[in-house]
């Protein structure tokens, strides 16, 4: 299968936890979650196997686990595949 990187800026300790936008080539994410271990990182990987359509076992944090700016894996869909869901649950 085909393997996706995603480049992610996260807010930590946001109200809700949502997809804000794009931003200087990157994926703006609210999460609720604090930066400690991991709950941050699993929300998101949640977040966006929910709004991807995939199992979490495909979505990985490839890079920057531990700060805001993160690269994210996504296993089985398509670069055009991963656009198109994801501007449609931002429509």
């Amino acid at each position: 299968g085909s393997v996706v990187r995603l480049s992610v800026h996260v807010k930590p300790r946001s109200s809700r936890t949502m997809v804000l936008g794009e931003r200087a080539g990157a994926l703006e994410v609210a999460l609720r979650a604090a930066p400690v271990e991991g709950a941050a990182n699993q929300e998101l990987v949640e977040l966006m196997a929910g709004l991807l359509g995939v199992r979490r076992s495909s979505v990985t944090v490839a890079l920057g686990a531990s700060g805001r700016s993160k690269v994210i894996e996504i296993v089985g869909l398509s670069a055009d595949e991963v656009r198109a869901r994801l501007t449609r649950s931002l429509a």
